[in-house]
């Protein structure tokens, strides 16, 4: 049975979802499931832009035929060939063998990677600012490298002023129905999973996607419409400063987040001792995440949020606790910058060890404070050194 929303005259969302999957990439946890997002454009000349994920594939092709309705499909647009978006390419080529493949040079490497059939014989090859005629529908396209693969493009419907814009301005989490932005709460429904997935999936490549941001905005854009995640037809300058602002590392709330590892709670007693001191100070909206139980994931995309970080770590086997340390490779690769950080370690045996370590890791990181203050706890904190607590959190106050 097809599952199709028509967008306007001519634009069909010819997607699926999943919610069986539970991990994203086979490493970023996706309760609420994932869009893969499709559409068709039928025109003089019938294109699809992009294709879906394997797991979704019998839906994508019944959707598909049933927009064409037995028409053939002329042209299919690759914005990006990573593999939930490009899985079902060979099974087009088959079933619409007059279709060709409109792509960059930088695609069609990854088209034999993937595939065994004869690509040459089946691309019409366009560069940055192109125009592309199927009739009534004129399309440009714009390089995106990096953004977050390197043959990756955006595609601009000149006549409706529509971008399809591949990874960028997506999100975790199936639709449910709910096509559009201006269908659902943002705030409460969306934006903590469109920030993970920007974070964890393109953060790390914030100049690129300032690069984008730069050539997007000499467009006139009146819908956007991402891989992943709900389309945007209204309230534009809404997702495209969230863009901008996670893209330059800028934090969204001047607050604080605590993150750290406690193996029998002497550390996590310290955690809750300053987050009560801060809160009692009028520190609002401070967030705290036990890293042995928050999947990193997570943990990187309130990173991305916050101006102030607190990470409190035990010593084990004379090394950091390793979910902390996995924390902060994290986000060290993930490119997070513009920070100011505190440090709390508990140490049993030999005190030292977790700063030394959690201050190499951030010093190859870029814009990182290291805030003075900083707290040793051996085994459990003792009520007499309750002022260590208090001056970390007058410095991270001051600092705000």
């Amino acid at each position: 049975m097809q599952c199709v929303r028509k967008i306007n005259e001519e634009l069909y969302w010819v997607g699926a979802e999943d919610r069986r999957l539970a991990l994203f990439e086979n490493i970023f946890p996706i309760p609420k499931g994932i869009a893969y997002n499709s559409y068709l454009i039928k025109d003089e000349k019938n294109v699809l832009i992009d294709t879906v994920d394997y797991s979704v594939g019998r839906q994508f092709l019944e959707n598909i035929k049933y927009v064409l309705q037995n028409e053939k499909l002329d042209y299919l647009i690759i914005n990006h060939m990573e593999p939930d978006h490009c899985s079902l390419i060979e099974e087009l080529v088959f079933k619409y063998p007059e279709m060709k493949i409109v792509c960059n040079n930088q695609t069609i490497r990854m088209l034999k990677q993937f595939y065994n059939f004869d690509v040459d014989s089946k691309i019409e090859i366009v560069k940055e600012g192109e125009i592309f005629k199927t009739g009534k529908h004129e399309f440009q396209f714009i390089m995106a490298p990096m953004v977050h693969w390197p043959e990756v493009m955006v595609t601009y419907d000149i006549t409706d002023k529509t971008l399809f814009s591949a990874d960028a301005f997506g999100s975790f989490g199936a639709l449910n129905g709910n096509l559009f932005n201006n269908d659902i709460e943002i705030e409460k429904d969306w934006l903590s999973e469109a920030r993970r997935y920007y974070t964890n999936i393109v953060g790390k490549y914030g100049p690129q996607v300032q690069n984008l941001l730069k050539k997007a905005s000499d467009l006139e854009i009146n819908m956007i419409c991402p891989l992943h995640g709900v389309i945007w037809r209204n309230n534009l300058e809404y997702i495209i400063e969230k863009y901008n602002k996670w893209s330059k590392y800028e934090p969204e709330e001047n607050s604080v987040l605590i993150i750290y590892s406690s193996v029998y709670g002497n550390t996590e007693n310290v955690v809750n001792t300053l987050s009560n001191y801060l809160g009692e100070k009028g520190i609002k909206n401070i967030e705290v995440y036990d890293s042995s139980n928050t999947h990193v994931s997570y943990l990187v995309s309130e990173s991305f949020k916050y101006s102030n970080i607190v990470i409190a770590a035990t010593t084990y086997n004379l090394g950091l606790f390793p979910t902390i340390e996995q924390y902060l490779l994290d986000i060290k690769r993930q490119n997070l910058q513009n920070r100011k950080v505190s440090i709390i370690e508990n140490s049993t045996w030999v005190p030292g060890i977790v700063t030394k370590e959690i201050n190499k890791i951030l010093s190859e990181m870029k814009n990182i404070q290291i805030l003075e203050n900083t707290f040793s706890i051996k085994s459990s904190a003792k009520d007499n050194e309750y002022e260590y607590i208090k001056n970390i959190g007058d410095e991270i106050i001051n600092n705000i």
